[in-house]
Formats: C-alpha cells, structure tokens, sequence
C-alpha cells in the first residue's frame, strides 16, 4: 500500500487507495505514525509521499532521508504555524518506512522562468491534486485549489509549467494578496506582513453576501490568464469551495470544468508515492532522487 500525506491549511489529510482519514493541525501535534493503521497495518506500507510547508529548499522528489530542515528554507513566512505538520513529518521520517518529501514550486524549480518573478509559486500538496487529475483529465489542466486562499497552477504535456500562489493574485476566504492599506498597516507598525496577509481575503474585506463570488471571479481570472499559456488545457476545481463556486465560475469562463472533493490532494500524493517507488523517475516534470 502507498499512503499520501497532504499538509493542507487547517487539517492533515491520509491517503491510501479509497481508505482516507484526517485529523486537525491543533490534533496533529500528537500524531503517532502508528495511527496509519487506519489506513492499512504498518508493516503492508510500500512508501509514503508527504508534503510539508513551503517545501522551498528542495527542487526534486527526495528521499525523506537525504532532506535538510524538512525540506523548507524556514520556517517563518505566510501562514499560520501550529506545529501538527511538523509533528507529522517526523513521525514519518523516525518510522522506518520508506517515504518521499515533495518539493514546492519556486525559483529553483524547473518552470516557466518568467512564473519566477516571485520567489514561490506553489506548496507541494497541489502537486498532488496535479497528479491526480492528469491522471483522469489528460497532461494539460489548470487546476485551482479554492478555499482559506486560492492557488491556481497550469500543468502542459504533463508538466508543471508555473503556478499563482496564495499572496500573489486571487483571494481565498481568509489569505490574500497584500494591498496598499495592508502595506501601510505593515510600515505603520499595526501587523506583520504575516498579518497583512491573513486579513487580505474575502471574509474580511467584502460584505458576507458577496465573499464567494468575489473568490469566484478571481479565481475565473487565475485560470483564464493561465490560459495564455495553454488555450486547449481542461479546468479542474479543488478545494472546499471548489463546489459552491464551480457554478459562476463555468459562467464566467464560458465552459465545464471538474471539480475535485477534499482528499484529492492527498490521494494523489499516494499515486505519486505508488510511481516512484516502482521506479519512476520524473513526475509532472520534476525529477525524483532517491
């Protein structure tokens, strides 16, 4: 069996075939890597994939044993830090069982230069949520991953072309892209950055009848100018307002798009897990060293 570990914003997220379970970050500072057994018995795991944070100091798929601090440049930056995926990523690094460390997506990832103006592009679990839907809907998709904040990446011939992360263009819920009263707030000496950023979404800046639309529409906007890039490539929805926007948003751009449940993340990092520890050696583009 090969299990996919997703770090996502407010939960851990286990994979393993259509067996899934998850627990919150606050709870997963107590996780015990024996708790995949709710998945299957410790001793049927082949190999894990698992995410964790930015994943910015690795650009390939590694060998959980051959990565320095956990895979991340540090350990400050946008978001909240609770300690469960921390916890989590060691449990699987002191078990014993052979697992990968998926990279995020940045400047020394092998995408469109031009995506590199910003320094990051993307976590590593929307890696996962790529492989799964390539898997159903072929190599050319943009998928946005829309809920606490919306990243949007664009994957052509199979390969992770460049991505729009959470502070650089489309709002979530609570995340967003830092404007100019957060920037004053900032010199001001009223938040951090990291503030800034968690009060740049829809729910604190846009009135409650109009939050999901506003996510909607910029979203819609994310994937159309990824589009450029790619005008025949699909659109897949992920996230947990992936559902209640998919709507507005095939309005908006003038066709179908698929839409993916909560674990899709998580059971793609399984796949990826499955492919590599059968011997492959490039996935989505990016190369694997173990």
């Amino acid at each position: 069996m090969f299990i996919g570990i997703d770090h996502g914003t407010t939960a851990m997220r286990f994979a393993s075939g259509n067996n899934h379970f998850k627990i919150s970050r606050r709870d997963a500072v107590s996780f015990e890597y024996t708790q995949l057994e709710e998945l299957c018995p410790i001793d049927d795991i082949e190999g894990i994939a698992v995410c964790y944070s930015m994943g910015d100091a690795i650009s390939e798929i590694t060998d959980i044993r051959a990565v320095k601090n956990r895979g991340i440049v540090t350990r400050e930056g946008a978001g909240e830090h609770i300690g469960g995926g921390t916890k989590v990523y060691d449990e699987i690094a002191r078990s014993g069982i052979p697992a990968v460390v998926i990279p995020g997506i940045h400047r020394n990832s092998p995408t469109d230069p031009r995506f590199k103006v910003y320094s990051h592009q993307t976590s590593p679990e929307k890696l996962g949520i790529a492989y799964a839907v390539t898997k159903d809907l072929g190599g050319d998709v943009i998928i946005s991953d829309i809920s606490s904040n919306t990243v949007s990446l664009l994957v052509s011939g199979g390969k992770v072309v460049g991505a729009f992360d959470a502070c650089i263009f489309a709002p979530g819920t609570t995340h967003g892209a830092i404007d100019v009263d957060g920037i004053r707030k900032i010199d001001n000496g009223e938040w951090s950055a990291n503030d800034a950023f968690m009060h740049a979404g829809a729910g604190a800046n846009v009135p409650k009848e109009l939050q999901n639309s506003t996510v909607a529409m910029f979203a819609a906007m994310e994937c159309a100018s990824l589009k450029l890039l790619n005008r025949g490539a699909k659109i897949a929805l992920a996230g947990s307002l992936a559902p209640i926007v998919c709507g507005e948003i095939e309005e908006l751009l003038g066709e179908k798009v698929a839409v993916y449940d909560e674990w899709c993340a998580a059971r793609g990092l399984s796949m990826i897990a499955e492919d590599v520890f059968s011997g492959k050696k490039n996935i989505l583009g990016l190369n694997v060293n173990l």
